[in-house]
């Protein structure tokens, strides 16, 4: 089990960190988290296109989260090599009626012909495909907003996506191998719909994970020893994210 971090920054350009994106790679499986701003360009440096893509995860509606998933889907219907695999893109609450309006936007140019395509919400609730368990639970951010766990032979990886400190990933999160938390600001910062490194420490050692990946800094983060401010709070194994970094778990 492997997690790439495509894109570690946040909705501000930046030349560095390209919005939130991630590659989980389980049982053979491609799972891309969230098309933000980049995806699409740092997947064909690792050597993937979109055709290669199993499952498609959104883990809320903001931009720098989905902006590409409409040249994702654009790409799979009309560039030479089309896409021929089916595809499942999963959302929280709300997603099918989030995706009906972009698809709409966009006429019917999102819409396969030679694939099938599968919307699903999951929220609270699990799914599995070929070895790979796919869980979703709400988080404190915006009302459709999810945290994701990836689960394999005994193996898991969660990701927040944006959220604030809540009991809810706190339980979510609880015995992760990998834990992936963002981190949007230096701890001068406090906001309920965001973290920064104490809050994302705290939810580190309350959830007992056994490795904390932060990600999604603001260009501000920076100018600050944002490690040093989470070790603070959690002694455990700590990891700053770069855009194509890869972690392997198990």
């Amino acid at each position: 089990m492997r997690a790439t971090i495509l894109g570690s920054g946040s909705c501000v350009p930046s030349l560095k960190r390209g919005s939130s994106g991630i590659l989980i790679e389980a049982a053979g499986k491609k799972i891309l988290v969230d098309v933000g701003l980049g995806t699409l360009h740092k997947l064909l440096q690792l050597g993937i296109t979109y055709s290669d893509i199993d499952i498609l995860c959104c883990t809320h509606f903001h931009p720098d989260h989905t902006c590409e998933l409409a040249p994702f889907l654009f790409a799979c219907k009309y560039a030479e090599e089309k896409r021929k695999k089916d595809l499942l893109i999963i959302g929280g609450e709300g997603f099918t009626s989030f995706f009906s309006s972009l698809s709409g936007i966009y006429q019917g140019w999102l819409s396969p012909e030679i694939f099938q395509l599968e919307v699903r919400e999951l929220a609270g609730s699990s799914y599995s495909s070929g070895g790979v368990d796919i869980t979703a639970a709400h988080v404190k951010h915006s009302p459709e907003s999810v945290a994701f766990r990836f689960s394999e032979g005994g193996k898991s990886v969660v990701f927040s996506g944006d959220t604030g400190y809540c009991p809810e990933i706190v339980k979510f999160a609880r015995g992760s191998d990998l834990l992936i938390l963002e981190c949007s600001s230096p701890n001068i910062f406090e906001t309920d719909a965001h973290l920064n490194p104490a809050s994302a420490g705290k939810i580190a050692v309350e959830a007992g994970c056994k490795k904390l990946l932060l990600t999604h800094f603001y260009p501000i983060c920076g100018q600050y020893d944002i490690a040093s401010e989470c070790a603070e709070i959690f002694k455990g194994e700590l990891v700053l994210a770069e855009d194509l970094m890869v972690v392997e778990v198990g």
